[in-house]
């Protein structure tokens, strides 16, 4: 017998921009869902990728922490980026707060598309998650 996964909304993420849920638990792993540069608030980081990237990866450890988890739980990580010039200043960014991130120094697996847009066009970055706690 299959148990269903356990889908939340964590208040600390604010509403979903749509009808799906922040964060899918099947036992030992968790799924959240694509985090842009949104803040709880409902505002926008700021218009550049690099403060877009900033929130992306602090609502991904708000999500993962709604579940017991920190960022030394992610096993994988999905970046969409609109503009393929944004390359280099999301490997700056990523540079500058990586190391505090992941203070052992041992960083996630990441892909990295480059995609034609997001859900709304001021956003420039969706950075998605999978973590594990086993």
């Amino acid at each position: 017998m299959s148990t269903a996964p356990v889908l939340t909304n964590p208040e600390a993420l604010g509403t979903p921009l749509g009808p799906y849920s922040h964060v899918s638990r099947a036992g030992d792993t968790v799924y959240v869902a694509g985090q842009v540069g949104v803040a709880p608030d409902g505002e926008l980081a700021g218009e550049d990728v690099m403060a877009q990237t900033r929130q992306a990866f602090a609502n991904i450890r708000m999500a993962l922490e709604s579940e017991g988890m920190g960022l030394e739980n992610i096993a994988r990580l999905t970046t969409y980026l609109v503009d393929a010039d944004d390359i280099a200043p999301f490997y700056e960014v990523r540079a500058q707060i990586f190391p505090e991130l992941f203070p052992n120094g041992k960083y996630p697996p990441n892909t990295l598309l480059v995609i034609e847009r997001l859900v709304k066009p001021e956003f420039r970055i969706e950075i998605d998650a999978i973590g594990y706690a086993g």
